[in-house]
């Protein structure tokens, strides 16, 4: 069985952003360096890794120049993320900054 590559780049994209929230999660309110020794570390580290493993496998199957636009989405996922789930204030400006950045990877995918 195959899996679409375009698949593979989403979900890639998503474990990492995933993956970086829970690194966020684990971090916060860390002082000491046996504080960042916890679950949400853990488990931050482990889908980035199996993110970047399905990112490999889609850089295996495409041009690079046609996988990496997508680091793009990445971004806004976690942007996402901190707002809804970590409560981080966004401003306009970064609201606007999204907006730029979804149109330019929808130019580049098209293209």
């Amino acid at each position: 069985m195959t899996t679409s590559p375009l698949l593979l780049v989403l979900l890639g994209s998503l474990l990492g952003a995933a993956g970086q929230v829970l690194l966020k999660l684990g971090a916060t309110g860390a002082t000491r360096l046996s504080d960042f020794a916890n679950i949400r570390i853990a488990a931050g580290f482990l889908i980035y890794g199996i993110g970047s493993i399905l990112w490999v496998m889609a850089l295996s199957k495409l041009p690079l120049s046609r996988v990496y636009p997508f680091t793009i989405l990445t971004f806004l996922v976690v942007y996402v993320a901190s707002f809804a789930l970590l409560g981080e204030p966004v401003s306009a400006a970064v609201m606007l900054g999204a907006a730029l950045i979804v149109t330019g990877l929808i130019v580049i995918s098209v293209a």
